[in-house]
């Protein structure tokens, strides 16, 4: 039985108007919300946007060995047009972060999950708006590393 690589992993929700952060504990057990950064859609062709450099920063401050970025796929398990933005915001941030690995997962209902694990707590509305994407991102992750553990048992 080979146990997976500890180490902080970041997951990430990307979404049109805010990417939700979450990072995992150095053990890879247990995902928590970090933060909701806004989307940079304004900056240069040639420049990083802002977004993607505090990524590249929350990389460096928790010692990252690895991003998880969530891939929404539909139901029907195809990839859509957001898959292909999904795919390129990650192609950036692989750039950005390198050598630090970013790894594909797929995230299908990740926000309508977290969304009704936030009502079911009371938090609805602007609240919920403000930390669902954080709140996504700890679905992304949290899938994400139940799945390491299962295959390493």
């Amino acid at each position: 039985m080979t146990e997976p690589s500890h180490g902080v992993r970041l997951g990430v929700d990307v979404g049109q108007v805010r990417v939700g952060v979450s990072r995992s504990d150095p053990h890879g057990v247990l995902a928590t919300p970090l933060v909701t950064l806004a989307r940079d859609l304004t900056a240069a062709p040639d420049a990083v946007p802002t977004d993607l450099a505090q990524l590249a920063a929350l990389v460096a401050e928790h010692e990252a060995v690895e991003v998880v970025v969530g891939l929404p796929v539909n139901l029907a398990g195809k990839h859509g047009p957001a898959a292909v933005g999904v795919k390129a915001y990650a192609g950036q941030l692989a750039d950005v972060i390198a050598p630090v690995p970013v790894t594909l997962t797929d995230e299908r209902m990740s926000t309508v999950v977290a969304s009704r694990r936030l009502a079911e707590r009371g938090v609805r509305g602007r609240r919920q708006r403000a930390v669902v994407d954080q709140a996504a991102a700890v679905e992304i992750l949290q899938s994400w590393l139940d799945a390491q553990r299962r295959r390493t048992r």
